[in-house]
């Protein structure tokens, strides 16, 4: 008889984990709460907008193809994806800078910034390219529980560059305010301040430089519709609207969960949702982590976010778009240090439709806006308001356009809805950050120590944020339950 998994969430990284153990024997059952799977990759679709609720930058071509490649598939056996050209553009108060789709396209644009700055970038990005093949083929493969796994004849050459910060490593090159900001841009990602980042982590200039910015056509859904294809075809049964209630123990082993009010048997629980929420669904004495070692952790940003139909073609905006315009450092004080409402944010503008059709009725932009904030702090319909207007004011001054009466509708998502929807810890939208008291095995771990068939994935574990990581842990937890639970 197959050995039961049942894993709770649908998301990147509880996806990936099905399929892995799926195609290694055993019988796989997911449990979503909403009504849709994908975790926070979801959808939107209103009035013939198509808007990507969570993830929108596909970074990391390389990740998703290894991915589906491991199951002798590729991604164009499921989705269309196209290179950024350009990738994208950051707006300041007093220029613009266009991100490129080759390497050579960006030094000129740094050339024109800062004359003669592409000789430094050539050398960072060579650097950042050593260290992606590092990261990516030795370091994010590690399961996270020893502090060995970070040994390596490559890293120890590197040892320096986990007590140097990306910002420090950048500033020593560039002096130049709007590239250091352009350079930085990546880091958020991973979920910290650049001072707060080792510098082995500029492997993302890397991801962003080297490898490219991607769409696949009809929006980053389409991946999560891959591998719901590529989980089902290989038997996993996946089931919505069906929130998780409670994990029951007995003498250190999971033997059912509760599903709307439904005891249900399992050999092997895996939770891909929050972890912190996951383990509020045990009993006190088989939680590993405290109420306080969760306070006390560095958790990336929470999110106040606008979906908008416009029913015109907007101007001067690429697919990908960064409002740089105010304080890159005192934005992020105010999400990490002093947790509060920016005083003046920094935002994002992402409008697919400019590279896509599909994504809007003909004529028309599908607007997508996000500003990051700090996680937990209070979240109102009068704060979405407020900045909403904050925003399209900018928005308007620096494309040189009015839009605000060509909006047909727009929703918003913020902090409550976070906690709402996705049981996310005070509302983060990114899990906990790369720092470096909070990178590999310091991180939660894969596997339960106090319950011996329980086990985690995703942002909150290793290898840490991000969608190509959250393939990696989904792909590690399901090695490491092969490893402690042979099918």
């Amino acid at each position: 008889m197959k050995t039961r998994v049942a894993i709770i969430g649908s998301g990147f990284s509880a996806l990936s984990a099905s399929c892995y153990l799926a195609k290694d024997g055993y019988d796989v059952s997911i449990f979503e709460k909403n009504a849709t799977v994908g975790g926070r990759c979801r959808q939107l679709k209103k009035e013939g907008f198509t808007f990507d609720i969570g993830p929108s930058w596909y970074w990391m071509p390389d990740i998703f193809e290894k991915f589906f490649g491991d199951f002798s598939k590729s991604t164009s056996d499921y989705y269309k994806l196209d290179k950024l050209s350009p990738a994208y553009k950051i707006f300041f108060k007093d220029d613009t800078i266009t991100i490129g789709d080759t390497l050579d396209k960006i030094c000129e644009e740094f050339d024109r910034i800062e004359s003669g700055s592409s000789k430094p970038l050539r050398k960072f990005i060579n650097k950042a390219a050593s260290n992606y093949d590092i990261a990516i083929n030795k370091v994010v493969l590690k399961p996270g529980i020893s502090p060995f796994e970070l040994v390596t004849p490559e890293t120890a050459l590197r040892v320096d560059q986990f007590f140097k910060t990306i910002s420090g490593d950048i500033r020593k090159h560039f002096k130049n305010p709007k590239l250091i900001s352009t350079l930085e841009f990546p880091v958020l990602f991973l979920g910290a301040k650049p001072s707060n980042t080792p510098s082995f982590y500029n492997f993302m200039n890397y991801a962003d430089f080297g490898l490219g910015t991607w769409h696949p056509k009809g929006g980053m859904y389409e991946i999560i519709k891959a591998m719901v294809s590529l989980a089902q075809s290989l038997g996993v049964q996946i089931h919505t609207n069906c929130p998780v209630e409670k994990i029951e123990v007995e003498h250190k082993n999971v033997t059912s969960i509760s599903v709307n009010g439904e005891l249900k048997q399992f050999d092997i629980v895996l939770s891909g949702a929050d972890y912190h929420h996951s383990e509020t669904l045990l009993d006190q004495k088989y939680r590993q982590y405290s109420e306080s070692y969760w306070s006390k952790k560095t958790f990336a940003p929470s999110s106040l976010l606008f979906y908008i139909g416009f029913d015109k073609k907007l101007k001067n905006i690429e697919h990908h778009n960064l409002f740089f315009d105010t304080n890159f450092e005192t934005h992020a004080e105010d999400i990490y240090d002093n947790p509060q409402w920016p005083k003046d944010p920094l935002f994002y503008a992402n409008f697919p439709s400019v590279t896509d059709d599909s994504m809007s009725p003909a004529n028309c932009e599908t607007g997508f806006f996000l500003i990051p904030i700090a996680p937990g702090i209070e979240d109102t319909e009068e704060l979405r308001a407020q900045y909403f207007d904050i925003i399209m004011s900018r928005f308007e001054k620096l494309t040189n356009q009015t839009i605000k009466k060509n909006i047909t509708f727009k929703e918003s998502f913020c902090v409550n809805d976070f906690i709402k929807d996705y049981n996310s810890y005070k509302g983060n939208a990114y899990g906990m950050a790369n720092t470096l008291s909070q990178t590999a095995f310091l991180r939660p771990k894969l596997k339960s120590k106090k319950v011996n068939n329980l086990y985690f994935t995703g942002q909150l574990t290793v290898p840490g944020p991000g969608v190509p990581p959250a393939l990696i842990s989904g792909k590690l937890v399901a090695k490491l339950i092969k490893k402690h639970h042979k099918n």
